[in-house]
């Protein structure tokens, strides 16, 4: 497994938070299916957070569901990447999981998600990889899109 580190300009000298998720690739011939916060124009390769006393893997299955209801394994033996994020006084620790279709659900998206209008969206891989190379363009103006972005770019980078 690939491990990389992102440095937010905001984080702070050490942390005292920390939060983990997954995230899953999921590819049909040349597209990549991301989440779409259609109320921000925001994308993201779909995920969240571990619940207390589940595995990774479960994770990843789990959020897949949730946000764009597939239900899914995941296709390789453990994550291939995981991505350490530090913003103010947290570490995010994201793995990325290899994952292939098995079934379709309904979609369990949280108020959160629901009120951003977050949508599930087959994206050509090339587009999927030049939305994410802007990450930089907010850097003065959105922390939040341009971490996320630098994030997504940094694992599709290393499929």
């Amino acid at each position: 497994m690939i491990t990389k580190e992102i440095y937010g300009e905001n984080k702070f000298v050490s942390y005292s938070k920390e939060r983990t998720g997954c995230r899953g690739i999921l590819l049909k011939d040349s597209q990549i299916l991301l989440v779409h916060e259609l109320k921000n124009d925001f994308f993201m390769i779909p995920g969240g957070g571990l619940e207390e006393e589940e595995s990774l893997e479960d994770c990843c299955v789990r959020e897949l569901q949730e946000e764009t209801g597939y239900i899914v394994k995941t296709s390789r033996d453990g994550a291939y990447l995981q991505i350490n994020e530090y913003y103010e006084d947290y570490k995010y620790i994201d793995y990325y999981y290899i994952c292939e279709i098995i079934g379709e659900s309904s979609t369990n998206l949280t108020e959160m998600e629901a009120e951003r209008k977050l949508v599930a969206e087959w994206v050509d891989f090339d587009t999927a990889l030049e939305i994410f190379s802007r990450h930089q363009e907010y850097a003065s103006t959105y922390e939040e899109k341009r971490g996320a972005y630098l994030r997504e770019y940094t694992a599709l980078q290393l499929l």
